[in-house]
């Protein structure tokens, strides 16, 4: 127990710093002790408006009532069992679910793994063994996860692959094509052009996988176009176009899934965060070619649709189904969208940049006085709006993208006071060089 002079937070800090591995950075400085929705309470009774959302896991908020509901009837149930060895229903609902509601053309199939990273690993060996090559086209700034594989997809060296050394697999890296880049489709249409003539033969690679939106680099969105011309070219060169949605899946763009809005069906869908309600779920639906080029037992995993997590995804379908999320994201992102462009018009509002982002995934810039990307004013509206009961969460190339992670559910008062806090503090950011 912590003596009575020293705080919570303080205590927990202290052990953080003595057991926790150096590697592991936290973004703010508290401790979650409950939460309810959209806001939570730290271990010393402060509440905060929760705009981090689990870095978009809480797309229906802490604690949802349908997901709780079917978690703890699950507990009065079983708690375990591998799927591999002993299957269970719970697992089969979900894979149901994904078979009639994911954007994949013809009949599906579905692995669920615990996490996003897991689920794309086994994306990139399902492409692998279906198409019999094992080269990878990604995206620069994209974020595909921290194990060794999904590293080699994700494109940002610090702090993800510093001082690693060489990365598995064969992997090239295309400039991704959106305005905040300046890169046009055209430009990376002709990049991966130069990269069949020059670096290696369309027949040696397996895939191209992308996130629509993307979720690290700062809420980065391709166009229809250019999710189009990357289905054209994979089917010119039987390569598997994987579209990672584990960021921008469920909801967040205000369709279930952000690839969705460019009528695109890529051959398999990797998801994870919202799926799950707050507990560990991912997955991965495809093509039910695709998804079968594994003999039997090539894919699984211990813990890998637990029961209790599945049920979990029982209630998120649910809640869609019954409490319109969709129409709600499509009302919060204009939302969002309404009080950046206010912010703007405010003293101070000279520190805003560029919006951007689809529906409800949105985020805008911190820039300099020049209109540069500035991280030191994005940290001190970080650390200022958490001493005033917000939390916000960083993102970007530069370090200078604030994203908007609030639940979907969060309602429209809260939103307000969120954006009232920034408005406040935003004369404080012009004297921050």
């Amino acid at each position: 127990m912590p003596r009575d002079d020293i705080s919570a937070t303080s205590s927990l800090s202290a052990r953080q710093k003595q057991s926790v591995s150096s590697g592991i950075r936290t973004v703010h400085p508290i401790y979650l002790d409950r939460g309810e929705n959209a806001e939570v309470w730290d271990c010393d009774g402060k509440r905060y408006l929760d705009f981090v959302g689990g870095i978009g896991v809480l797309t229906l908020g802490h604690r949802h009532p349908a997901v709780m509901a079917e978690v703890t009837a699950q507990l009065e149930r079983f708690t375990h069992s591998c799927f591999n060895a002993l299957p269970h229903e719970p697992y089969i609902a979900v894979t149901d679910w994904l078979a009639q509601h994911c954007p994949i053309e013809g009949p599906a199939k579905s692995m669920l793994t615990n996490s996003g990273a897991e689920a794309m690993e086994n994306a990139l060996k399902l492409a692998r063994a279906f198409t019999g090559r094992s080269a990878v086209i990604a995206f620069d700034g994209g974020f595909h996860g921290r194990t060794m594989a999904t590293l080699s997809l994700t494109g940002k060296v610090a702090p993800y692959k510093a001082g690693l050394g060489a990365m598995p697999g064969t992997v090239h890296h295309i400039p991704y094509p959106c305005p905040e880049a300046g890169v046009s489709d055209d430009d990376a249409l002709s990049a991966i052009d130069r990269l069949f003539k020059i670096v290696a033969e369309p027949k040696s690679f397996a895939a191209v996988v992308i996130e629509p939106v993307q979720g690290e680099g700062g809420f980065r969105a391709c166009s229809p176009d250019f999710l189009n011309g990357l289905r054209q070219l994979c089917d010119a060169h039987g390569m598997i176009l994987i579209a990672d949605e584990i960021q921008s899946g469920f909801g967040r763009t205000g369709k279930m899934f952000a690839i969705e809005h460019a009528g695109v069906c890529p051959d398999i869908v990797v998801m994870g965060k919202g799926i799950g309600g707050g507990f560990p779920l991912a997955a991965l639906t495809g093509a039910e070619d695709v998804m079968s080029a594994m003999a039997p037992g090539g894919l699984g995993g211990t813990y890998s649709g637990n029961p209790v997590a599945c049920a979990a995804a029982q209630g998120v379908f649910k809640a869609f189904a019954n409490d319109d999320i969709l129409a709600r994201a499509d009302a919060l992102g204009q939302r969002y969208c309404d009080h950046i462009e206010k912010l703007r018009t405010l003293p101070g509002g000279d520190v805003i940049g560029r919006m951007r982002g689809i529906g409800a995934m949105r985020a805008f810039e911190l820039v300099d006085g020049d209109g540069a990307p500035s991280p030191k004013r994005l940290q001190t509206l970080l650390q200022r709006a958490r001493q005033n009961g917000l939390l916000l969460m960083p993102s970007g190339e530069y370090a200078n993208v604030v994203r908007l992670l609030a639940p979907l559910t969060i309602p429209f008062d809260q939103v307000d006071a969120a954006f009232a806090i920034i408005a406040r503090l935003l004369p404080a950011l012009v004297d921050v060089q």
